[in-house]
């Protein structure tokens, strides 16, 4: 039987959730203080709808858009946690492009950036070639 939208969920549920480690959403809450899930008997955590939209939000941000941890505390102060949830919620059904292992672009930034790392060669090529 699956869980209400409305129900709490516990750590390992929502990192199977949002495709993320358990101990990566334990440091979250140590870098992003409007991460509060509510905490019970021997310090099991519960999320609740609100806490998993921020923590999905906050993983947009940085795996996707590629902000830093400060970037997305600069993004957090300055709109508030609702602001950013409401204002950056996904399309449903949009697809997204996975990003690469610890390099928080995706493919086609990658190959943006690349691009332009290319093109930046060969000019550098044609001006050594120009002052000879």
């Amino acid at each position: 039987m699956a869980k209400s939208p409305e129900a709490f969920r516990t750590i390992s549920e929502v990192a199977s959730e949002l495709d993320v480690p358990q101990h990566v959403l334990r440091f979250w809450e140590t870098k992003f203080s409007q991460i509060k899930p509510l905490k019970r008997g021997g310090g099991r955590r519960y999320y609740r709808p609100e806490d998993i939209d921020l923590l999905r939000r906050i993983r947009s941000l940085l795996y996707q858009d590629g902000y830093t941890i400060k970037g997305v505390q600069k993004v957090l102060r300055e709109n508030g946690a609702k602001s950013v949830i409401e204002d950056h919620a996904p399309e449903p059904d949009t697809p997204r492009s996975a990003p690469a292992a610890g390099s928080g672009l995706t493919a086609s930034q990658r190959n943006a950036v690349q691009a332009v790392a290319d093109e930046l060669a060969e000019l550098s090529k044609q001006l050594r070639a120009i002052k000879r």
